[in-house]
């Protein structure tokens, strides 16, 4: 059995945004709560998570995570990987170095950014990372094995992953036939839904809802949602049967 916990749906900038106003921002719905978008995944016997944005110590805290194999990263940008250096508990905690899986133009920004993690003079109770590089083809974490889906958003190559009958999309806007024939047969899918208006990087509500369609999970989540597109409720009574806005704290079992 695989357990999925939906760590955070939110965009970039979470839900509510900063000094906004709006109905969404405002909602005393706790689904109107996003932060940014994760996934824990856990079988019998491995903990992995797919991205570590901003949110991640948090994130770890309300999910009552104890034990974490690994990190997959999907893309480099800062709402994906930013709480990186909030794995120093882990560090401790296991006492070994943290894997992480990344592509190589993933892993070059990763020590760019953390630079201080790679320094030659290590300074007491920094995080220690160990980098593990990826391609377009399938790899382990643990017992848990990661199938990679390639996107693009915009220009940029993203991964997605599909982990048995679970498929993970997110930050997506175009997606080539090879790649759909990836997902096809997941009994789970989920795709970003960043709003309705037509944005440049990013599956709208109708896209994401049309190739949910075209590749025929049993159930598809739309998370990566931000306070544009609307309240959580009066979008899901909107929906499509077995299509579904995700929210924070949602717990999949496949």
């Amino acid at each position: 059995m695989m357990k999925i916990t939906f760590l955070g749906t939110g965009t970039s900038q979470g839900v509510p945004v900063i000094a906004c106003d709006c109905q969404v921002c405002t909602s005393g719905d706790p689904c109107d709560k996003r932060l940014r978008s994760s996934v824990l995944i856990e079988d019998k016997h491995t903990t992995a998570v797919i991205d570590s944005g901003p949110d991640f110590r948090y994130q770890m805290l309300r999910a009552g995570v104890k034990q974490l194999d690994a990190i997959v990263l999907t893309h480099e940008h800062k709402d994906h990987l930013a709480g990186m250096d909030d794995i120093r508990a882990f560090n401790f905690r296991q006492e070994e170095p943290m894997d992480v899986f990344a592509t190589p133009r993933v892993q070059e920004t990763i020590i760019r950014e953390f630079a201080y993690v790679f320094s030659s003079v290590k300074y007491p109770g920094l995080p220690r990372i160990k980098l593990i590089e990826i391609q377009n083809k399938p790899f382990k974490v643990g017992t848990l094995r990661f199938q990679p889906v390639e996107v693009l958003h915009y220009k940029l190559p993203v991964f997605g992953y599909r982990i048995g009958d679970f498929t993970y999309i997110t930050d997506a806007k175009t997606i080539e036939p090879e790649e759909k024939e990836k997902i096809k047969g997941s009994k789970v899918l989920v795709l970003n839904a960043l709003q309705k208006e037509a944005h440049v990087s990013h599956f709208t509500l109708d896209e994401a809802v049309r190739l949910a369609g075209e590749l025929g999970a049993e159930r598809t989540y739309l998370t990566h949602i931000s306070h544009k597109l609307g309240r959580h409720a009066e979008i899901e009574s909107k929906l499509p049967p077995g299509i579904h806005l995700a929210y924070d704290g949602l717990v999949l079992t496949l």
